[in-house]
């Protein structure tokens, strides 16, 4: 719990320091109407990579696989697509890699590594109906 506050903390005040460097070189209207462009941008993004990924998720199921992959990159663009719509140049920043395939690659190996911890720790359970 004290990492998730300090991480929030460090965001925070990381995401104040690019606001005031960015309006600095570009000028406040222009950093408002970029970080207003990027979340409009990154939601229709999100949103056409969320429905695939949920297309890909149910067509797993319907030939009887396990959908886990599927079920990691549906997390990883709604993820992406909350931290899109948070006002921020880190936030947009790491929100677009969750969202665009080729980057979310890099993310799949740590939640894998993530997930096998918790479920090796007994925190996770998976429940067959």
């Amino acid at each position: 719990m004290k990492k998730l506050k300090f991480s929030l903390i460090a965001i925070v005040l990381i995401e104040i320091a690019l606001f005031i460097l960015v309006g600095n070189f570009i000028g406040v209207l222009n950093t408002l109407l970029v970080v207003v462009l990027t979340s409009v941008l990154g939601i229709a993004v999100a949103k056409r990579q969320g429905m695939y990924s949920v297309q890909n998720m149910q067509n797993s199921m319907t030939r009887g696989e396990a959908p886990g992959p599927a079920m990691v990159d549906t997390f990883m663009i709604f993820l992406g697509g909350v931290l899109l719509v948070l006002p921020g140049f880190l936030t947009d920043i790491i929100g677009l890699t969750l969202v665009f395939s080729f980057t979310r690659r890099l993310y799949k190996p740590y939640i894998y590594k993530w997930l096998r911890k918790k479920m090796e720790s007994g925190n996770v359970f998976i429940i067959n109906r």
